[in-house]
């Protein structure tokens, strides 16, 4: 007979093995285990739970969260709560385990008052964006029986840093921008409030907050790049600013009053050519849209979709 239970002490020694196990796409080590969930400011023991064998051996979770600190300001988004990963035992699938385990967890969030339900769009400490249909299809059909509903497609896209070289037309499209008196430049100590300010307030509060963690945890200056017009600032973009992963890209954006201009071309083969310049063979990330302005030049430049994902909604009706 099982048991279901909230996270003890401990449990993460069997978590991570049995998430190995069943996310085979996306394998996760103890230490960013501990990192995205168990260190992550929102996280509750309630929030996740167990289901564990007669001999206690955990064999499935549900992790669900919702905000206790804002990611900005004073906004706790007390509508809202996410389920960022579930998985059940291979052995086990198909026995309503992992049913009960997500009845509870929507139960939970319910509790708290949550009357929108994601899987996972999560910020900060996502594992993926959503479901990888094509990774895991009896995943994504069991939320479409658990009553959620796809609500957008984002995509992953990774780029081979290999054979690159910088297009000579993005050199000339440079000096015409600083003959303009555009400036590019590797940023400096003096413009990261601004900076943050900028990526948090025209973009995603996300974004300024990977920057800010970013640079504290060691985040080179050199890795992050920013253009100005006459001193004021028109975009950014880096990398190795999430986990410290370098040859992960972004974020990434150029004011949308500045768009058409060739910045953001001149920015992202900036950032490609310092990577090359490092050593590093590939740029990849996990999350844009096909059909975005960015979604075009990546594909542009050369990126290939490598993932897509479903970021659901629970629908159903309490």
């Amino acid at each position: 007979m099982l048991t279901y239970r909230i996270y003890q002490s401990g449990d993460e020694t069997e978590l991570v093995p049995l998430w190995n196990r069943c996310l085979t796409r996306d394998p996760i080590t103890s230490t960013r285990f501990r990192n995205l969930v168990l260190l992550d400011a929102n996280f509750d023991p309630q929030g996740l739970r167990i289901a564990a064998d007669e001999e206690g051996c955990v064999v499935g979770c549900v992790y669900t969260v919702r905000r206790l600190l804002p990611m900005h300001g004073t906004e706790l988004e007390p509508d809202n709560g996410w389920i960022p990963f579930f998985f059940v035992a291979p052995e086990l699938r198909r026995q309503g385990v992992g049913s009960r385990l997500m009845q509870e967890a929507v139960a939970f969030l319910r509790e708290q008052g949550r009357k929108a339900i994601f899987f996972s769009s999560y910020a900060p400490n996502y594992i993926v964006p959503g479901i990888d249909p094509a990774a895991y299809p009896a995943g994504f059909a069991f939320l479409q029986a658990q009553g959620f509903a796809r609500l957008y497609s984002p995509i992953a896209m990774d780029f081979s840093l290999v054979d690159y070289e910088a297009p000579t037309d993005v050199a000339a499209l440079k000096r015409l921008r600083l003959s303009e008196g555009y400036t590019f430049t590797t940023a400096q100590d003096g413009d990261l409030y601004e900076l943050i300010q900028f990526a948090t307030n025209a973009f995603n509060p996300d974004w300024g907050r990977a920057i800010r963690e970013g640079v504290l945890q060691g985040l080179p200056m050199s890795s992050i790049l920013v253009v100005r017009e006459q001193g004021k600032l028109a975009g950014f973009c880096l990398h190795g600013g999430y986990e410290g992963v370098k040859e992960r890209f972004g974020p990434f954006g150029v004011d949308p009053g500045q768009q058409g201009k060739g910045l953001g071309k001149i920015l992202l083969h900036d950032c490609l050519s310092s990577m090359r310049a490092q050593g590093l063979h590939g740029a990849w990330f996990l999350w844009t849209g096909e059909t975005t302005p960015a979604g075009y030049l990546y594909k542009k430049v050369g990126f290939q979709i490598t993932r897509s994902f479903h970021v659901m909604k629970l629908v159903q009706t309490e």
